[in-house]
């Protein structure tokens, strides 16, 4: 039960209060750099859990379970203090706030779709599309999370806000794949 992979995938559970803290006071350059440096640590943790799992083949029903909650958790937890910090150089705000609003909506959509749908016993594979949209939310709030560390890079922060748009967009296209598949499940 707490085989290395699950061990991995509860230590970026319990990693976010910590990232969060780095992240809450605004202009602490310093803070947004080791935040980031944790971020890509549970970045790389969230990669080895599953293969680990997968190489060891010690896949568990409490990983499959846990993984995607984790990732949700830090994803919201970091769109929350991006959209609340009075960082200029890291904050989503203005039109930004609509691919924020629409990953963390999606997130929970499909998170309530897949606990229907498991109910059923019906499995929704992860799509190829949706690997990519994870991938594009990752960098987008890394680079947002680096542009908080180095305010003077502005370029960081515009590649953070392009790959949030790019990531909304895909967010709407698997959501709506998902929400599909649910259709077709329901009365």
């Amino acid at each position: 039960m707490l085989s290395l992979p699950n061990l991995l995938t509860l230590s970026r559970i319990f990693t976010v209060p910590i990232l969060v803290a780095l992240l809450w006071y605004p202009g602490w350059e310093l803070g947004y750099g080791l935040g980031f440096g944790l971020y890509c640590l549970m970045g790389i943790t969230d990669y080895f859990d599953g293969y680990l799992a997968r190489a060891q083949g010690t896949v568990s029903k409490l990983g499959v379970f846990l993984d995607p909650i984790a990732d949700k958790i830090m994803v919201a937890a970091v769109i929350v203090m991006l959209v609340g910090t009075r960082h200029e150089a890291a904050s989503i705000t203005g039109l930004h706030l609509i691919p924020a609003l629409i990953i963390l909506l999606r997130e929970i959509a499909v998170s309530g779709l897949r606990e229907f749908l498991a109910e059923l016993r019906v499995s929704v594979p992860v799509s190829q599309l949706a690997k990519w949209k994870t991938t594009l939310q990752l960098v987008a709030l890394g680079a947002l999370i680096l542009a908080g560390a180095l305010p003077q890079q502005h370029w960081i922060k515009e590649v953070g806000l392009l790959s949030l748009w790019a990531a909304a967009v895909l967010t709407i296209i698997t959501g709506w794949d998902y929400l599909r598949v649910g259709l077709k499940h329901m009365d």
